[in-house]
């Protein structure tokens, strides 16, 4: 048996799957589109947490406080933060894939292609639907791009290298990063709302439940479980 876990939004979740076979180069058509599509959701659904101004996700705070101090774009500086997040695998010994290269850039670059088709907007009859379907979006593409296991993304590569390094549980080092994130982000200017909190409790069950339809069949695998995974795990998520 084998595990992948993801921690999104405050849940730890794993894809459990029985290993007794293998992905095999069939589905490497399928795995390469869910990856991509998966990663350039994430960056469309960021975007329109970003227009809806009613809180983002925790990195997503931090990337425009950021991009609110340098006049960069958001998009710009998600593939920064996450380069450099990946430059602190090197020390830590975290191997990248490629899920976790095309991470840094493909969901930047949906961002900003995003943020310049989609105009900002007042009304919260507005800026509700587009709350709502950010995340939901969000939890779509996380499922997407995790089931095609091609590595972990940046930062959760960062959360299990700190794990093993200090030997602190992973629920504890990512409330700690995530807390360091948000806090930072919000003194850069970012913005924390009633979105971020809908966002922390939403996103687990919608990963679980998109992670499910997604999962990548597997050679003599009989079945594929989401449940609740151990931290010794790699961790796929933005």
């Amino acid at each position: 048996m084998s595990q992948s876990t993801t921690t999104t939004g405050g849940t730890t979740l794993s894809i459990a799957t029985g290993l007794r076979g293998r992905l095999t180069a069939r589905h490497l058509p399928r795995r390469l589109t869910q990856l991509y599509v998966g990663l350039t959701l994430y960056g469309i659904s960021s975007a329109l947490l970003v227009r809806g101004g009613l809180g983002l996700e925790p990195w997503g705070v931090l990337h425009q406080g950021l991009a609110e101090r340098t006049g960069l774009t958001i998009g710009v500086v998600s593939i920064i933060v996450g380069a450099a997040v990946l430059l602190l695998w090197v020390p830590l010994r975290q191997r990248p894939g490629l899920g976790t290269v095309s991470n840094v850039f493909v969901i930047g670059v949906a961002m900003d292609g995003t943020l310049a088709m989609v105009p900002e907007v007042q009304a919260f009859a507005v800026r509700i639907p587009l709350l709502a379907l950010g995340i939901v979006l969000n939890g779509v593409a996380t499922g997407l791009y995790i089931a095609a296991r091609f590595g972990p993304g940046p930062r959760d590569g960062l959360m299990t290298g700190l794990h093993r390094l200090t030997g602190r549980s992973i629920r504890l080092v990512r409330t700690a990063i995530e807390i360091a994130v948000v806090a930072t982000g919000f003194l850069l200017g970012g913005s924390v709302g009633v979105g971020t909190v809908l966002y922390a409790l939403a996103i687990g069950p919608l990963a679980q439940f998109f992670l499910r339809r997604f999962a990548v069949p597997e050679e003599d695998a009989s079945s594929t479980v989401v449940a609740s995974g151990t931290p010794e795990q790699a961790i796929l998520r933005p």
